[in-house]
């Protein structure tokens, strides 16, 4: 039976956390010894969709049905679960993001689906059951759990794992399934996206502030940094609470967790809510005045200084190695 990936499209492009959830699929499909089917959904180029081979798609099954050009998570679980049924798919790939845990749970309910959420490893295979290692305790700790359902759903860490990418293309198949005003859930009214922004759940370096910083019209120094290094800005719950910075930055235990390859924290004390959800970094960089902030026990580099002084300095610098 196949391996099923869910593959989310972002605007017309597929998102590295998605392909990153399609290499994973491959590996569990080898393991298997069976094939890996990609599912895509709404408008995207064949391009792109044939380039998902790149991370070991084997096909991909395109849903490009103009009624659900907008997320909807009724009826997104409508078309995943017709995929399930067409091609005998036992195990459902994700990435752990705001699609899986929307369509996750209600694809477990509706298929009687065991579901492991963010995965870190790739699983032991024993018969029928697979057992997969994922965090616990917002992070702090680690997991062995066991899926002996006969359908099972994984939604896999996103930056846990490095895609190999080869040059092959996968095979293209549309597809469609009758839909009904039933199977939406919601309606769309009106949508503002930030177009010109990194995305702070995709970024590989991610630039935070906190209360250090005194002031929202200090945050300038911080999105100069974000510029020059491709990165996405975000902050500390306290910052978002007192309206400096919008609640779609806000990191942390009750806020959006990352896993950057490189994470900065500026002027932020490092309250165990806020460490939770970054400290599946890579990297992080901490400054503060503060030599006893909790921060600096979590960061692998750490400044002690003003950050009014600091980030300028690093900005020049920056500016110098990019010439």
């Amino acid at each position: 039976m196949a391996v099923l990936v869910y593959a989310d499209n972002s605007g017309g492009s597929v998102p590295n956390s998605a392909l990153e959830a399609v290499y994973y699929a491959s590996k569990v499909a080898a393991e298997k010894g069976t094939e890996t089917i990609a599912v895509v959904i709404g408008a995207l180029d064949n391009a792109i969709l044939e380039s998902l081979g790149n991370y070991g798609a084997d096909k991909v099954l395109h849903y490009s049905d103009d009624k659900l050009s907008d997320f909807d998570s009724q009826s997104y679980t409508r078309v995943v679960s017709d995929a399930i049924n067409s091609t005998g798919a036992n195990v459902i790939i994700f990435s752990h993001n705001y699609a899986s845990k929307s369509i996750g749970p209600r694809l477990s309910a509706k298929l009687q689906a065991g579901m492991a959420v963010a995965v870190m490893g790739l699983p032991k295979i024993d018969g029928d059951s697979l057992t997969i290692r994922r965090t616990v305790y917002a992070g702090k700790a680690f997991a062995d759990v066991t899926i002996s359902s006969a359908i099972k759903i994984i939604a896999v860490t996103p930056n846990a794992f490095s895609p190999e990418v080869t040059d092959k293309k996968a095979a293209v198949e549309p597809a469609s399934v009758d839909l009904t005003d039933s199977d939406f859930g919601m309606k769309i009214t009106d949508t503002n996206k930030v177009t010109d922004k990194v995305s702070l759940t995709e970024a590989t370096v991610v630039i935070s502030g906190g209360r250090g910083l005194k002031d929202a019209s200090n945050w300038d120094m911080l999105e100069e940094m974000a510029d020059m290094l491709g990165a996405a800005t975000a902050c500390s719950k306290p910052v978002a609470d007192m309206g400096w910075r919008p609640h779609s930055e806000h990191v942390g235990q009750t806020g959006i967790t990352v896993r950057p390859n490189l994470y900065f924290a500026i002027g932020i004390s490092g309250a165990i809510q806020h460490l939770a959800g970054v400290n599946g970094s890579k990297i992080i960089v901490a400054i503060n005045t503060d030599s006893e902030a909790p921060i600096f026990k979590a960061a692998d580099y750490g400044i002690i200084g003003d950050a009014f002084e600091v980030v300028p300095r690093l900005n020049t610098a920056i500016k110098n190695l990019n010439g």
